[in-house]
């Protein structure tokens, strides 16, 4: 029971965090608004580094349907827990997002004139540029850098697990290098659960409110299979090590 509850209130601070950053980023009435990406890229990556380090021990601080499938392909973790992480990472998100508007709530009032796009944008990713096979390889590409320095760091260095400074500072260089294109998800809980928050929050854009369901093969399933081909190469590396 223990990894299960750590991997949804561990997804739950990851996304309060990281969102509670592009909240503060976006909305009217925030002393932060407008800090630009430097200020989100390296928020997001101590939002994933931080839940990390306190629940690592306790389930391996995954967080991630990415990082849980990966590692099971690979033999590293039981497939008998993936169902129940998945699950408690996907609840978790969804939390973390209803946590996020409730926190901002005054600032989202004041914020009524912004677009759908930007309000949905503080919970999810979105494409810099509408196109479908590109989006999909960004995010199939970028989650490959993701699990391979998970499982070929730890190995270089005699770690037993890549440290949470470290999976901070993968996070951090992975969205300056390729985050630019689709605001680098490589996690379907920390972008499905967030989207769903938006979609049953009462936030009021200026048009009509859209939660862009049709995005999440890209931003969730597109990360999954970045994450097998990633833990495979990072382990066939490893194994030179």
């Amino acid at each position: 029971m223990v990894p299960y509850l750590s991997e949804f209130i561990g997804t739950i601070m990851l996304v309060v965090l990281g969102d509670g950053i592009c909240a503060a980023n976006t909305l009217n009435h925030s002393n932060f608004q407008g800090s630009g990406a430097v200020y989100i890229i390296l928020g997001w990556g101590l939002a994933v580094g931080l839940p990390a380090m306190a629940f690592g021990a306790q389930s391996g601080a995954h967080f991630n349907p990415s990082v849980t499938i990966a590692l099971a392909v690979i033999g590293g973790f039981s497939w008998s827990m993936v169902p129940g992480y998945i699950i408690c990472q996907i609840l978790g998100g969804i939390v973390g997002g209803i946590l996020v508007y409730l926190y901002y709530k005054p600032q989202f009032d004041a914020s009524s004139e912004l677009g759908n796009a930007a309000l949905r944008g503080i919970f999810c990713t979105a494409p810099a540029i509408d196109n479908p096979a590109a989006n999909a390889f960004s995010e199939f590409f970028a989650t490959i850098f993701l699990l391979f320095f998970i499982k070929t760091i730890p190995a270089a260095v005699g770690a037993a697990g890549a440290s949470a400074f470290v999976v901070a500072l993968i996070i951090m260089v992975i969205g300056f290098a390729l985050g630019a294109t689709t605001g680098f998800s490589m996690n379907a809980a920390r972008d499905w659960g967030p989207r769903i928050a938006y979609a049953i929050c009462p936030i009021k854009p200026a048009d009509q409110k859209d939660a862009n369901w049709g995005y999440m093969w890209i931003s969730g399933i597109m990360p999954i299979l970045g994450g097998i081909v990633g833990a495979l190469l990072g382990n066939m590396v490893a194994g030179w090590l």
